[in-house]
């Protein structure tokens, strides 16, 4: 089986967050969405997902001027050797970024396209579908505003979610938001990287009384892993990072630092599901717990249902807190009572609506 097209499709999909949307790129953050479906010589289809928003004009560029050329005519069966050789071959342009994301969105269709002609779901490619639904926090956006993310966190909770994130760098919101849910909804503080290592002490200890699940990516820059080092010593918080991370390598590098308590690759900018796992297999090693970042609506999404899905421990999977306008995944990815079913179909278990496509494809 050869490799025979590779195509970028981006989406812009209508959203609510109930608030005003966040700035991104000195404008209100779309609910962009780049896919990559990828056909063979057998005539199989599979879908991927490139981590987009903002940045998928690049990403899409990158897939078609760089990554296509490189792996069309090449065996798509063997997708740990192919996707070796395409990192070997392209590392010079970036070991993170749009290449980088490009490939991931390759990997994940082509382990789609691995499922659908085993007639197996990717779950069970990777050792067995262990699981059948899996619990998500909502992983709500930026509002700054007190009152407005503690009500959103408050609405979140009575739509059925058990764990809530909120990316609020503030003491107040972060006050606002235990008082509105209740001890016994669990929560979680993103900050981005803002901070150096005094900031980010000071914040933990000003936030520890709100009983915080973990405190995500608090120092600035992110690769600083001696410093969230020093965070994680001090907080009495768990600490979580690694979106910004860019290979197994890099993983390893902050295990080996002991700067975090959970591990948080992101599958379509690591370099997809084969990627993914080796992250997993270092973080045994290292008695690192892992939890993906994985707020999509597209493949990527089901690549981490699928992921997690073989793995014995139950894992709390990232979900973002919006309405969308139009879901091309349907039911796939509805969540009811805070939990996601796991896809029982081959590969990634369902395709995007096509409607959907056509209607909010971008040019």
């Amino acid at each position: 089986m050869t490799i025979c097209s590779i195509e970028a499709i981006p989406l812009n999909l209508p959203y609510e967050i109930f608030g005003p949307k966040p700035m991104l790129g000195g404008q209100p953050r779309q609910m962009d969405m780049l896919l990559v479906r990828v056909e063979t010589s057998d005539g199989v289809v599979g879908w991927g997902e490139a981590f987009g928003y903002a940045v998928w004009p690049a990403t899409r560029s990158a897939l078609e001027r760089l990554v296509a050329p490189l792996a069309i005519g090449q065996d798509g069966d063997d997708i740990a050797g192919l996707m070796d050789q395409l990192h070997r071959a392209l590392h010079l342009l970036g070991r993170t970024g749009p290449v980088m994301y490009a490939l991931s969105g390759l990997d994940i269709a082509l382990w789609d396209i691995a499922g659908k002609k085993a007639g197996k779901s990717v779950s069970e490619l990777l050792g067995g579908t262990r699981h059948q639904d899996l619990p998500v926090y909502a992983s709500l956006m930026r509002y700054g505003d007190v009152a407005l993310v503690a009500r959103n966190a408050a609405r979140a909770r009575d739509n059925g979610y058990h764990s809530i994130k909120v990316h609020e760098r503030g003491v107040a919101q972060i006050r606002a938001v235990r008082q509105a849910i209740g001890p016994h909804v669990t929560l979680t503080m993103d900050c981005t990287c803002p901070w150096t290592v005094a900031q980010a002490i000071d914040i933990a200890e000003q936030v520890k009384p709100y009983d915080l699940l973990w405190l995500e990516e608090p120092v600035w820059p992110p690769e600083d892993f001696a410093g969230l080092a020093q965070v994680r010593r001090a907080a009495g918080i768990p600490i979580a990072a690694g979106e910004n991370a860019v290979s197994p390598k890099n993983f390893e590098q902050l295990f080996l630092a002991e700067a975090v308590d959970i591990a948080q690759p992101s599958v379509t900018k690591i370099g997809g599901i084969t990627e993914f796992m080796k992250v997993i297999a270092c973080a045994r090693e290292h008695n690192v717990a892992v939890a993906p970042h994985c707020p999509y609506f597209g493949p990527g999404l089901l690549a981490s249902v699928h992921i997690f899905a073989s793995i014995a421990t139950e894992t709390m999977l990232e979900y973002s807190y919006a309405e969308l306008g139009a879901n091309p995944l349907g039911s796939a990815i509805e969540i009811e009572n805070g939990r996601i079913q796991v896809p029982s179909g081959p590969g990634l278990g369902r395709d995007p609506d096509p409607d959907v496509v056509s209607r909010y494809r971008v040019a």
